[in-house]
């Protein structure tokens, strides 16, 4: 992609606009905070104060919007302990210049690095450092510096307990999250019904997942209902993917596949019904035609050996999902008291898998015993968080990391940008480095679109402020509420595009320096034309020295494929000594294999923007390698739905396979990264081995398609 046709695209997706689903009542609460903190530390203490510590309740309430786990009052209070810790620090420095200009490089660094630790910590960072390059312009002494940082905290401490205080939808991120993952497992159901090899993005089962650990204190409160079907639905996974398969289950027509459609339709709907009432806090409502389709007691003489004891297992595992998804306590206390799954009576329709198995014996899913509740996944508190990120960022202190890139680009934009300030003749010169670090951003494209919509956004914001200023003549109090009111604009459109969130902090910052009578047509010209110096200061700085992402991915493929590989060798491996389904070395080889194709993806979105030449991968050699790979886990995923039960007779020749499996992938990511061609002809050659020691045309079928996904992707790297 050429540069003025990347620059075209970023700029176009800086000022877009999305249609998103507004939440006003969290925004009110977000905007009462700042007013509160706002108008009490106004009347107590002065014009100065009152904008200090509006900046740390507006700041507060930002970070509890950001997309995290963790619980809101804790963000609250991070973001208003750091501002108020970088505040004073800046303070003590500041009427030192070479003091302060090391303050800034070495925060703004430090800022950079915690983008390891994820995007909610490296947003929190960036904007204290941003905001600091303002509030330390306002003491006038150590004494009133304190108590500008006290008032900052107060500011996140306020934000905090109305969280607490007013609750709006609790636990809503983390169900929206498993109802997520409930909701793309009915979509692949019914996807099946049409492409029997259809992919599925396992995104939604990662977040769901991430959103499945807590803090102690979370796992004493967390509703019932969001505790087990997580592990259900990656269960389910694999299983309506054998039942749809032809390779290896029902044919491709004929009777057995309509009734092969009829069970993924049916799965689809009562997935969907458990994840309306995971996200709603509601009982299950069963669809009474799925809950039949189910049932039907003819099932058996319809499908074969294999297909039916794959429809038994979705029957059972979606039942588990009903009665695990409900909020009601009587259903689990039920399951304890009998050691047998109920149906509730406000459940409309009987719960899937309660009938008799096909020929009068009892279906695996009626001797179904709910485990003990598992233990949570934990997440570390704060206290104990701190060595953990500390670790993430002394991990990318090193050659080639792109947070390390990220981290020396923004502290010397911010500090060329802090000296540019003070040489300019204008006022205020710390919006250059303030705009600066807020738009930069670890890759290029969301850094050129952040830019473009912070000078849009503050064009439009400054001008639209300065006319009501020199409209109205708002005193002190009327511009703190307009300040108020712009946040609360900025606190409900945030999600709807940087540009639109920018208007709003652009007249907020313009209304609440007003209160102390600043010169309306002084700060117009400061704002916009220093905030135009500091987003080209940031773009220069990525085009001078980048850290693309496209020369990485022959990397990030070799990584997929290795972790695929491991993946694949850890099922193979269960068939030689066989544990059962709940094999936990396959689920740890799994996981990493879906955070390797993750990372490929999101490397390879990012790449798409970029303005360099793919340097050996195409995007027609990306796309094909990145199919074939995925045929491969789907190979994998197919072994591992009829994983052997423990005490199964063990598969000698699986052993072999194990090891030639996790050989031959090593061998070639090795060679994917070397931009070599890999070859798989000793793991052909253990294939056809393994045609003659196994009858199961599962294993068989499924040997083969290991293989050809790897000759495809073989003949993906070699059309590059």
């Amino acid at each position: 992609m050429s540069w003025l046709r990347a620059l075209k695209e970023t700029a176009r997706s800086g000022l877009t606009v999305e249609r998103r689903r507004l939440a006003p009542v969290v925004a009110a609460r977000g905007a009462l905070g700042l007013a509160l903190v706002l108008g009490f530390s106004l009347a107590l203490f002065g014009p100065a104060v009152a904008a200090a510590s509006a900046f740390g309740a507006f700041q507060a309430a930002i970070a509890t919007f950001q997309r995290s786990w963790r619980p809101r009052p804790t963000l609250a209070l991070a973001s208003g302990g750091s501002l108020a810790v970088s505040t004073f620090l800046g303070y003590l420095t500041g009427t030192h210049t070479v003091l302060f200009l090391a303050l800034l490089v070495l925060w703004t660094f430090l800022s950079g690095l915690a983008w390891a630790a994820g995007p909610t910590a490296g947003i929190i960072a960036s904007s204290n450092v941003a905001i600091m390059l303002v509030t330390v312009t306002l003491p006038t002494s150590v004494a009133t510096a304190a108590g500008h940082a006290a008032m900052i905290f107060a500011g996140g401490v306020v934000q905090a307990a109305l969280v607490v205080l007013l609750p709006v939808r609790p636990w809503g991120a983390q169900r929206d999250a498993l109802a997520d993952a409930l909701a793309a497992e009915a979509d692949y159901a019914r996807r099946l019904r049409h492409d029997p090899v259809a992919p599925f993005d396992p995104v939604p089962l990662m977040t769901a997942r991430s959103a499945a650990a807590v803090t102690p204190r979370q796992a004493r409160r967390r509703p019932a209902e969001l505790h087990g079907p997580r592990r259900l639905a990656e269960r389910i996974r694999p299983v309506l993917a054998s039942l749809a398969d032809p390779a290896v289950g029902a044919p491709a027509e004929g009777p057995q596949r309509d009734r092969v459609r009829e069970l993924l339709a049916a799965a689809g709907e009562i997935l969907d019904a458990a994840a309306r009432a995971i996200r709603h806090g509601e009982p299950v409502r069963l669809p009474p035609a799925a809950v039949a389709a189910l049932r039907t007691p003819d099932t058996g003489s319809i499908l074969s050996d294999r297909s039916h004891r794959a429809a038994l297992r979705l029957s059972a595992l979606l039942g588990d999902v009903v009665d695990t998804a409900d909020p009601r306590t009587e259903t689990t206390e039920r399951r304890t008291e009998t050691g047998q799954p109920g149906a509730g009576p406000e459940r409309s329709g009987a719960r899937p898998g309660a009938g008799p198995a096909p020929g009068g014996s009892p279906g695996p899913q009626e001797a179904t015993v709910l485990p003990e509740r598992p233990t949570p996944r934990s997440r570390p508190t704060l206290v104990r968080l701190a060595p953990l990120v500390l670790a993430k960022m002394r991990a990318e202190v090193r050659p080639g990391s792109a947070i390390l890139r990220h981290a020396i680009r923004v502290s010397a934009v911010a500090a060329a940008g802090y000296l540019l300030g003070l040489v300019l003749p204008f006022g205020h010169g710390y919006w250059a480095p303030m705009a600066s670090v807020m738009v930069m951003r670890p890759d290029f494209s969301q850094t050129y679109s952040r830019s473009v919509a912070r000078f849009g956004g503050t064009l439009v914001g400054v001008g639209l402020a300065s006319a009501v200023v020199q409209t109205a003549h708002p005193g002190t109090y009327l511009s703190a509420a307009l300040a108020v009111l712009c946040a609360f604009g900025m606190y409900l459109l945030m999600r709807t595009g940087y540009a639109v969130s920018q208007v709003c902090v652009a007249a907020y910052v313009v209304f609440l320096l007003g209160m102390e009578g600043s010169g309306v047509s002084q700060t117009v010209r400061d704002r916009v034309l220093l905030t135009l110096l500091g987003g080209l200061l940031a773009m220069l700085s990525y085009a001078v020295y980048p850290a693309w992402e496209t020369p990485r991915l022959r990397g990030r493929l070799a990584d997929w494929l290795a972790a695929s590989g491991r993946y694949a060798a850890a099922v193979a491996a269960r068939y030689a000594a066989p544990e059962g389904p709940g094999s936990p070395d396959v689920r740890e080889a799994l996981l990493s294999a879906r955070a390797a194709r993750v990372a490929w993806h999101d490397a390879l979105g990012r790449a798409g923007h970029e303005p360099v030449r793919h340097r050996g991968l195409s995007h027609a050699a990306a796309e094909g390698a990145g199919h074939a790979l995925a045929e491969f886990g789907r190979a994998a995923m197919l072994l591992e739905a009829h994983l052997p039960e423990r005490g199964a007779p063990p598969l000698p020749a699986a052993a072999g396979l194990a090891e030639a499996l996790r050989e031959a992938t090593e061998r070639g990511a090795k060679a994917v990264r070397e931009r070599g061609e890999p070859v798989w002809d000793d793991l052909r050659e253990t294939v056809a081995a393994w045609d003659t020691e196994v009858t199961d045309p599962l294993l068989r079928k499924a040997g083969r398609l290991l293989v050809d996904a790897l000759d495809d992707l073989s003949a993906a790297l070699a059309d590059a």
